[in-house]
């Protein structure tokens, strides 16, 4: 916890604060689950332009729960996966109606996270990411989202065990990451991922991180013994392993 903390300062030094997600700007946790649904293997404009399409056909949720397939999926086509999204869609809308009488998740609010976290994951389609976006973001509980950037920053800092899947990370990081910082070091490890730490090529040596991060001192000795063993005249790699032609 203490080096989970001392990582996110550091970071929060060199990107800044992120900006708060304040009350009156966040969206009803129902609304938040379908844009998160919306989001998944798309990008955030796509995503965003898919909502607001539904929105714009649909006057309600009830209205999408009982509208044709077909109809749901043209509203979401800019989303990408139009028909598996809008069968998860209605298919989770049927649910949280089944099982609370009325399309309104407010009444996670009152409820330890374990609980809304648990009424969340048990709906389908909804995973661990999914679930803890609407936490955090919605909530305002400490839920960790850990998407590709998280998962693999967490990785390269040590912070998670090198094999640890995505799902798996979710709890660990939680654990590791104290309550009030959650926000924050979800939203750096973001910025760290898409900035510096990049999946094939990351910056390292410009790293806010590097003296507490192994990643550099790790893969160097792998490079140093990949360039040992390679063959006279064969291609030399650089420090991150790619192929230099």
């Amino acid at each position: 916890m203490v080096r989970a903390r001392a990582i996110n300062d550091a970071l929060t030094a060199y990107y800044g604060a992120p900006a708060p997600v304040h009350i009156e700007s966040r969206r009803d946790p129902l609304s938040e689950l379908i844009l998160v649904v919306l989001s998944q293997h798309t990008s955030d404009a796509n995503s965003d332009r898919a909502f607001a399409s539904l929105c714009a056909r649909f006057p309600s949720w009830e209205a999408v729960r009982t509208a044709p397939t077909p109809e749901v999926a043209d509203a979401i086509r800019s989303g990408g996966l139009a028909t598996i999204k809008a069968v998860r869609i209605q298919r989770i809308l049927n649910q949280i109606l089944e099982r609370t009488g009325r399309l309104d998740l407010e009444f996670l609010r009152a409820l330890p996270l374990s609980e809304a976290r648990a009424f969340l994951r048990a709906l389908d389609g909804v995973g661990p990411k999914t679930a803890a976006c609407v936490l955090l973001f919605s909530l305002g509980l400490p839920a960790m989202p850990v998407d590709t950037h998280v998962h693999r920053v967490a990785r390269r800092l040590g912070l998670i065990a090198p094999r640890m899947s995505a799902e798996a990370a979710h709890d660990e990081l939680e654990r590791l990451v104290p309550a009030e910082d959650v926000y924050r070091f979800h939203v750096n490890l973001i910025r760290h991922g898409r900035q510096i730490c990049k999946a094939l090529r990351p910056r390292c040596a410009g790293c806010p991180v590097n003296h507490l991060c192994p990643y550099p001192r790790t893969h160097g000795e792998t490079a140093r013994a990949a360039e040992a063993a390679r063959p006279a005249g064969a291609p030399t790699s650089d420090a991150q392993g790619v192929v230099q032609r």
